[in-house]
């Protein structure tokens, strides 16, 4: 959670200053390469995290089958 703020307020100072500059130098242009890139990770991270989340439940599901199936016995 404290990732995605911090993401969230990184993209909203580079679009600030991005909207600040008529013209565009390397850097600026580097700079936003950059923020697009980070941009991307953090949304791949969020989904990766979402998977694993829902594999550790499955996992969760499938050990209490488990233990009541052997309790069953």
């Amino acid at each position: 959670m404290m990732i995605r703020a911090t993401a969230l307020t990184l993209v909203l100072i580079s679009v600030v200053f991005a909207y600040g500059c008529e013209k565009k130098g390397p850097a600026e242009k580097a700079g936003e390469k950059i923020d697009h890139a980070y941009s991307e990770a953090l949304e791949k991270a969020e989904e990766a995290g979402e998977k694993i989340e829902e594999a550790g439940e499955r996992i969760e599901e499938a050990l209490e089958e488990a233990e009541e199936a052997a309790k069953g016995d």
